[in-house]
């Protein structure tokens, strides 16, 4: 499972399947009963892999499968690791609400600027902003670093099931 870019925090892949995508998506319906190691939902032409309630923790990982049909005879499979859909969303609102205050506290710097008065503390509020924005990002990594070994059991689990 190779990942073009380090950087990503939510690692996407593409695979080509020689089987019509209603099959595909009939073997992970059939997996959902045979085994209790995983939680699998079906949703049209999309599937989501959880741990069980007692396996996770917070960075605990979940993979969501969308099985596109090419032709009648294959099927295009995209793959995309991430976290609990409510721990993303958390983990995005804090970026954007940084990203608010540094905007909000440049705007503030920038005026206190102009009428000439000390700008410092409204300086320092931006750098601290820049700080805790590079502290949510490496929560991010550490997290996702955190959960490569489960990323992998789900990526395993998958190709078991597309076998």
């Amino acid at each position: 499972m190779p990942i073009s870019n380090d950087i990503v925090l939510r690692p996407r892949f593409k695979i080509e399947i020689p089987r019509n995508n209603q099959s595909v998506l009939s073997d992970f319906e059939q997996a959902k009963s045979t085994q209790s190691d995983f939680i699998v939902n079906r949703i049209d032409d999309q599937v989501f892999i959880k741990f069980p309630k007692h396996k996770q923790h917070f960075w605990s990982p979940q993979l969501h499968l969308e099985i596109n049909e090419v032709d009648e005879n294959s099927s295009l499979l995209y793959g995309l690791f991430g976290p609990n859909p409510t721990v993303w969303t958390l983990f995005m609102f804090l970026h954007f609400m940084v990203a608010g205050f540094f905007i909000a506290f440049g705007i503030w710097t920038y005026t206190n600027w102009t009428l000439g008065n000390s700008y410092t503390i409204q300086l320092s509020l931006m750098l601290l902003m820049v700080v805790i924005w590079f502290v949510l990002y490496f929560a991010g990594r550490i997290g996702k670093d955190s959960s490569k070994g489960e990323m992998h059991k789900l990526h395993d689990f998958m190709t078991h099931v597309l076998k």
